[in-house]
C-alpha cells in the first residue's frame, strides 16, 4: 500500500525498529498496523462486541476510544463517533487505491488504525464514523 502523503504529522513518542515490531505482533496485526492493511469486513473480534470499556492500540497500548463512544454502523468493522480527548489519534490524508481519505493513526506510535468519514448521517453527537480494524485494538474491560 502506498505511504499516507501528509508530511506534517509528529514524530511518534514510542517507537521501534521493524524487526522488534514483527516479533510483538502476529503477521495479520503487523500489516494492519505497521502496513496500513485492513481486515476483511465482519470479521473483526470487536465489530459486534457490546463490552463495556477502553479500546487501546494494539501496538503501543495507548488509550484510544471508549465504548460509550462506539455504535453500530453495519460497516463490518467497529465504528466510534469520537476518539478519546487529548489527541489519542492523528488524522492525515491518505490518498491511496487511488481516493482520498482520512486516515487514523495512533497519536503514540503511529499505527494504522483505519479511517474516519463525515457526512454520513448516522445519528451521532459528531456524525463522523471512525472505522477501526479490530486488529489495531485491545479492550480493557471496565471492571464491574
Amino acid at each position: 500500500m502506498s505511504e499516507p502523503t501528509d508530511t506534517h504529522t509528529p514524530q511518534p513518542d514510542f517507537t521501534l525498529d521493524d524487526t522488534e515490531w514483527r516479533r510483538r505482533l502476529s503477521p495479520e496485526e503487523y500489516q494492519v498496523l505497521r502496513q496500513a492493511g485492513t481486515e476483511r469486513p465482519f470479521t473483526g473480534e470487536y465489530n459486534d462486541t457490546k463490552t463495556e470499556g477502553v479500546y487501546r492500540c494494539r501496538g503501543c497500548g495507548a488509550e484510544l476510544f471508549r465504548s460509550d463512544a462506539k455504535f453500530e454502523s453495519n460497516c463490518g468493522w467497529p465504528s466510534f463517533f469520537t476518539p478519546l480527548a487529548g489527541g489519542a489519534v492523528i488524522e492525515r490524508t491518505d490518498s491511496s487505491l487511488g481516493m482520498t481519505r482520512t486516515e487514523v493513526i495512533c497519536a503514540n506510535c503511529h499505527g494504522h488504525l483505519g479511517h474516519v468519514f463525515a457526512g454520513e448521517g448516522y445519528g451521532t453527537p459528531t456524525d463522523l464514523r471512525y472505522c477501526i480494524n479490530s486488529l489495531s485494538m485491545t479492550l480493557e474491560p471496565t471492571e464491574s
